[in-house]
Parts: structure tokens; sequence; C-alpha cells
């Protein structure tokens, strides 16, 4: 367990973090800044790095390499839909009003089948959250086990 709830609550940490300084310092509001956002891909390869490593000095198979991987993204992804919801609910409640006005001023397509809700964006940090950290999982895996 420590080497999955641990690191799944220190990526969901870091990673609502990263996105409350994007919220504060309102790079989320700026034309090239907002890209800064996808650091949190990042931040979660290197919790993961950091995870699969140590937890395979304890051993164990690819396959289990690869799930405990996964299991840390679901955790983390957990706090990440919390994180999500405070952050658009509470703290930034005219969120999607003001990346809608930076769509129109940077003059980009509007989506209509897209629709934008507190939960939808949390969900979706969620789904992203598991996928990212399962293909990462894969490949760290593979090199984790043999250092």
């Amino acid at each position: 367990m420590k080497h999955v709830v641990v690191p799944g609550v220190v990526l969901g940490v870091l990673v609502g973090a990263w996105t409350f300084v994007m919220g504060f310092t309102g790079w989320y509001k700026h034309p090239t800044l907002n890209a800064l956002f996808f650091a949190v891909v990042v931040i979660e390869i290197g919790v993961l790095i950091w995870a699969l490593r140590a937890s395979a000095k304890d051993g164990g198979t690819y396959g289990r390499q690869v799930g405990r991987g996964l299991l840390i993204s679901v955790v983390g992804g957990l706090i990440i839909i919390a994180s999500s919801l405070i952050f658009t609910l509470v703290a930034f409640p005219r969120y999607f009003e003001e990346l809608k006005a930076l769509q129109a001023e940077l003059k980009l397509p509007e989506r209509p089948d897209v629709i934008q809700t507190p939960l939808a964006q949390a969900l979706a940090g969620f789904a992203g959250t598991v996928i990212t950290g399962l293909l990462a999982s894969l490949l760290i895996s593979l090199v984790a086990r043999k250092k």
C-alpha cells in the first residue's frame, strides 16, 4: 500500500497545487502561458518515476509495477477531481467564462459539441491522469526493473 497511496497522494496534491498556481497567477487566462498547465504531465511522470523506482527494489513482476503505476494515478486522479471542483466552483467560479473570453480574443472557433462544466472538467482531469499514468507506467516499469 505504501507504494501506491503515498505517491498517489503526492501526485494529487502536486497537480492540485500547480492548478492553483495557474489560477492565482492568472496564467490560465494568458494566450501563451496557459499552456504551462500541461506541466502536470511532467509532474505525473516525475512522481511515477520516483515511486516505481522505489517500489522496484521490493521486487515484483513487470505487470505488478504497471499496476502500481496505474493505481497511483487513480489515487492521484481522485484527489485531482476534488481539487478541480474546488478550483472551478469555489476559488475561480468565473473560470469557464474567462476561458471563453480568451477563446474569443484569440478568435478560436467555438465548439458547441464541447460542454464545459466543473464536473466534466474534473472527470476529464481524472481520465487524463489515469491514461497518462498507464502509458507512462508501461515504459517506466521497463526501465525501473532493469536498474
